[in-house]
């Protein structure tokens, strides 16, 4: 009975984890929590929590991950605009309006500066890598 236990694959668990990244400016965070659905499938719930300095709040719920495509790229924007991007899915956050919508890939400008993105790092943990220490990763068409 042991051997057959050893053989499991291990098990995702349900407890979310959450990564937070410090934008500019000073004060602005960004967080996604993620949440496994399948205890043995790469596939995970994803909530965006943005929190800005002049004390204002907004979540959303984003496209879920249905196989490895948990990563989210973060760009600022004009006008204290910041954009989440993911495979399939883009939210921009309005500092001044406080609210995050989802946006057509199409309608974003060429202007947008890459800050970090949210992603499993080398050990396998979610957490927010800055731009200074991994580069930016595009996504690729499927």
């Amino acid at each position: 009975m042991f051997t057959a236990l050893a053989m499991i694959p291990a098990c995702n668990s349900d407890v979310p984890v959450s990564a937070v990244g410090e934008i500019t400016p000073p004060g602005l965070h960004v967080t996604i929590t993620r949440v496994a659905t399948h205890p043995f499938l790469a596939r995970f719930s994803l909530k965006l929590t943005v929190t800005a300095p002049n004390g204002c709040s907004a979540t959303s719920e984003l496209f879920p991950d249905t196989g490895g495509v948990s990563r989210r790229n973060v760009y600022r924007g004009h006008m204290d605009r910041l954009y989440v991007m993911g495979q399939f899915d883009l939210r921009r956050f309005d500092l001044h309006g406080c609210r995050i919508e989802l946006m057509e890939f199409r309608s974003i400008g060429q202007d947008l500066l890459f800050v970090g993105s949210f992603d499993t790092d080398i050990s396998g943990h979610w957490t927010f890598l800055a731009a200074d220490v991994r580069p930016e990763r595009p996504f690729q068409p499927l």
